[in-house]
């Protein structure tokens, strides 16, 4: 997902750099449009991933405070290793969904000239 991402964001950019005709802006603002709503989805899914992860590792936490267990600290170390890729994972698709809406403003105001 972050290769799709970084690539349709290295597109984006590229068509927002070089003039369009009132056609091609609008074709380029509904499919805008359409990957946004993608990367959204995309986005609340790991957010959920996420949540879940650290309210999991939270909860072995504050189990092996009550019942010292070397098992369950393990486990929870395991939800601990996992859980970083997923808050960077995370991190990548807020940033690029951020940079779409402004992409989706620019060529907004670009369209309006016409």
């Amino acid at each position: 997902m972050k290769k799709r991402l970084t690539d349709y964001l290295l597109n984006v950019e590229a068509l927002i750099a070089k003039e369009g005709t009132r056609e091609s802006d609008t074709h380029a603002l509904q499919d805008l449009l359409t990957q946004i709503s993608f990367f959204q989805h995309e986005r609340l899914i790991h957010l959920l991933v996420t949540l879940m992860f650290g309210l999991l590792f939270v909860m072995g936490m504050l189990y092996v405070a009550a019942f010292p267990s070397p098992a369950v600290f393990a486990l929870d170390f395991c939800i601990l290793v996992l859980l970083f890729p997923y808050i960077k994972h995370y991190y990548t698709l807020e940033n690029g969904v951020q940079r779409l809406y402004a992409y989706y403003d620019r060529l907004w105001k670009r369209m309006e000239k016409y």
